[in-house]
């Protein structure tokens, strides 16, 4: 069965480089804008709705924290993947904070980089290899990846579960998905719900829509 076609929007402040992202992902990835700069990004990814944003971390008038900061309140169900010649840790750092939901560099090719982005528009985290242990030793040292509190109280584990549990998926799909044992995510979802001290799977989903988690 052929992958749903996903809708993306390309932010980068050199064209050349745009038009060779669009002619390396494929067929099942329909790039519906493209913007080089924050002030030409925001109304564009307002406005089209994008499933997911390819976002350069340094653009001339700002960066991809400040596109996301102006964009989630707007379009909270809009994902975005940094896409970055930096593999600096701050950038990494800098733009998981501000919500995007995975990192990867340039030298990504093309075929990567589609499955990158169908990953993410399914709510996967996706980094490449390297920047992951970036985002893993910042959350080792406490760092403040995410700012709710709450979520800090929980590991990395347990935010994946706790997001597909409030997407909707059974213990089963999640044990697949996440290479896991059943009684293993039965687990996780049990310090997840005494942790947030929440008593059901139906308070689990609303607290995670909430803070726009789904």
């Amino acid at each position: 069965m052929s992958p749903e076609s996903r809708r993306v929007v390309l932010v980068d402040d050199h064209r050349l480089f745009r038009a060779g992202v669009r002619s390396e992902l494929g067929p099942t990835v329909e790039v519906v804008g493209e913007a080089g700069s924050v002030d030409e990004a925001v109304p564009m990814i307002v406005e089209v709705d994008p499933d997911v944003v390819l976002l350069d971390v340094h653009l001339p008038d700002g960066g991809g924290e400040a596109v996301i900061a102006r964009v989630a309140p707007e379009r909270p169900g809009v994902r975005f993947l940094a896409l970055s010649v930096s593999d600096a840790a701050e950038d990494v750092i800098g733009v998981i904070r501000a919500g995007a939901r995975g990192y990867v560099t340039k030298t990504i090719s093309g075929d990567e980089l589609t499955d990158a982005v169908h990953r993410v528009a399914d709510g996967d985290a996706v980094f490449s290899p390297r920047l992951a242990g970036f985002v893993l030793d910042a959350f080792g040292r406490g760092e403040a990846v995410a700012r709710d509190d709450e979520l800090d109280h929980l590991t990395a584990r347990e935010r994946e579960v706790l997001q597909l549990i409030a997407r909707g998926y059974r213990y089963k799909e999640i044990a697949a998905r996440l290479h896991l044992s059943v009684k293993t995510v039965e687990s996780h979802v049990s310090a997840v719900l005494r942790k947030l001290q929440l008593s059901s799977r139906h308070e689990l989903t609303r607290w995670a829509a909430e803070r726009r988690l789904i």
